[in-house]
């Protein structure tokens, strides 16, 4: 251990210590800076003073005061010290933001990284392993993770930390390595393999043994994961154990936005509005904004996002050019409100570029529902049946509730507008009990009143009756005043009578008694042929008669062309 300046009030310093002890960091880094002002402070209350300055957003004062250990620690010839403290400062020059995502990291910030790790590998070139070289390992790790790189190598990497980290016995560089590995295996799709990993940072994380900034990291990008996979149910659990923590951390404002974002989303999604909302206005204040610029990026858009099922729309388009503005692309939800507007023509350009410049099937699998909802509205159920052929693809390789709810949904949306409801209500009905069971009030309504456009479409007014009630009720409940007053039309409206037909066979009976051949049905409407196949046999059933010459015959007797 250094020695401190032999003019610094010890009572002090042991009671910058006690601070720092009791999580108290705002004040820990205003004493420990007023003592530096002083006397210079020693080599470990410098290091204290970093950490302290880098949980309290003061970013500069935190790399300039590891700048100041490095160099103590190298001329008084600790080089493993020293090496800690060149990764601690290339680490640094990634953002909090950057480092629990993991993607869009800015090359400038990897180079400057990259730079301190090879000068940290040289000063370890000629000693016995220890546990700074799995510290080495972490940056390099973490490189290909953010760039999209190798993700084996990523793993491997990460792999090699973890089992130093264990023989060492240092939770940091564990949790470290173990985050790395789970977020690299999720991305290869090894997705359970990957979440075990997770679980485990998060353990030691709570175990209380970890420093702040490593655990702040680790609880991040452990939800992060949750997001990505669709995995509501860890994301509400680790959503909650990073509030914990964070409560637990007095005067921190490094994670705050962070922490306050994922509680914002989580409470939307559990149907809190009001507190979600607040959540989200909390996470962009002033005071938070320099500390995670990406989160607070991420706070406009929930905001944008609540808005708009709100139907400020208004508002909603402000939050969301505020999050576009610091950097996120404001993806659904932007086409979603255009929707929303009634610019049918915007929505389907908005969300066809989002999906475009997306790669990744789980990314993909975000944005896919709002496609299909769009592009069904444009009037275009080929490519809304193309989207919902993806999404399906996606939930099977992954088998996720929610991505599975999802893609029922979708399909059953299609099979709507293409005039089969009777094979649409089965998928619909898993998906409303999924949502139902995982909480999630808004995707459940949604799905009910999918569900009671069917039966009406079968003819069954006092089933559909019964779904927009209790839709009516959730979106009530919920303050999505334009969902309640599109049930509310939904309601206020009886089918006309079509002899039995549905909207979709009626157009394709009209066509058929025009002589067009089911094939060119099919090209007219933009549907399969065995769609229309489908639709034929239902009208011929339905009319009780047994040719199409008989079928065009009725037409004209009941002035149906």
């Amino acid at each position: 251990m250094a020695v401190r300046s032999e003019s610094l009030p010890a009572a002090s310093v042991e009671y910058a210590r006690a601070l720092i002890d009791r999580r108290r960091w705002w004040d820990a880094y205003q004493m420990l800076s007023r003592l530096d002002s002083r006397s210079a402070l020693g080599v470990q209350d410098l290091e204290e003073l970093a950490v302290s300055a880098f949980l309290c957003g003061r970013r500069r004062e935190s790399r300039h005061a590891w700048l100041r250990a490095y160099q103590i620690h190298l001329n008084g010839g600790d080089l493993r010290a020293a090496a800690l403290c060149a990764l601690r400062i290339g680490l640094g020059q990634i953002s909090t933001g950057e480092l629990a995502q993991a993607s869009g990291c800015l090359p400038a910030s990897l180079t400057s990284c990259a730079a301190w790790v090879a000068h940290a590998s040289s000063l370890l070139a000629d000693g016995e392993e220890g546990v700074e070289h799995g510290y080495v390992l972490i940056p390099a790790a973490y490189e290909q993770l953010a760039i999209g790189g190798d993700l084996d190598a990523a793993a491997a990497d990460s792999d090699r930390a973890v089992e130093i980290a264990r023989r060492w016995g240092d939770p940091d560089l564990l949790v470290l390595g173990l985050t790395i590995q789970g977020r690299a295996m999720v991305r290869s799709g090894s997705i359970e393999r990957g979440v075990v990993h997770l679980e485990e940072a998060v353990m030691v994380v709570e175990a209380g043994d970890v420093s702040p900034s490593i655990a702040g990291i680790a609880l991040s990008s452990a939800i992060e994961a949750a997001s990505e996979t669709f995995d509501t149910i860890r994301f509400g659990e680790w959503s909650g154990a990073f509030g914990r923590w964070r409560d637990l951390q007095e005067g921190m404002l490094a994670f705050q936005s962070r922490s306050l974002v994922y509680q914002a989303t989580f409470d939307e999604l559990q149907g809190r509005w009001d507190q979600a909302l607040d959540a989200a206005v909390h996470a962009c204040e002033d005071h938070l904004a320099d500390a995670d610029p990406a989160a607070v990026a991420s706070a406009h858009y929930r905001q944008g996002d609540l808005l708009r099922l709100r139907g400020d729309l208004q508002e909603a388009e402000f939050a969301f050019r505020e999050a576009s503005r610091r950097g996120l692309d404001p993806q659904p939800g932007l086409a979603l409100l255009r929707l929303a507007g009634g610019d049918v023509g915007a929505a389907v350009a908005s969300i066809g570029r989002a999906l475009g410049e997306t790669r990744n099937p789980l990314n993909r699998a975000a944005i896919l529902p709002a496609h299909v909802e769009i592009v069904l509205a444009a009037g275009n159920p080929t490519a809304a049946s193309e989207a919902a052929d993806e999404l399906e693809k996606v939930a099977d390789a992954h088998s996720t509730p929610v991505l599975e709810a999802a893609a029922h949904h979708a399909r059953g949306a299609v099979l709507l507008a293409e005039g089969d409801p009777r094979a649409a209500l089965g998928g619909l009905r898993v998906a409303a009990r999924v949502w139902a069971h995982l909480g999630l009030p808004y995707e459940e309504a949604r799905t009910r009143r999918v569900i009671a456009e069917c039966c009406r479409m079968l003819g069954d007014d006092d089933a559909s009756s019964l779904e927009l009630g209790i839709a009516r009720g959730i979106f009530s409940a919920l303050g999505a005043r334009p969902d309640v007053v599109r049930v509310d039309s939904l309601l206020a409206t009886q089918p006309p009578s079509f002899h039995g037909l549905s909207r979709r066979e009626l157009e394709v009976f009209r066509l058929l008694a025009q002589g067009m051949t089911n094939k060119e049905i099919a090209e007219e409407l933009i549907v399969a042929t065995r769609t229309v196949d489908s639709h034929v046999s239902n009208i011929l059933t339905k009319l009780g008669v047994a040719t199409r010459s008989a079928a065009t015959a009725f037409a004209h007797r009941h002035n149906l062309l």
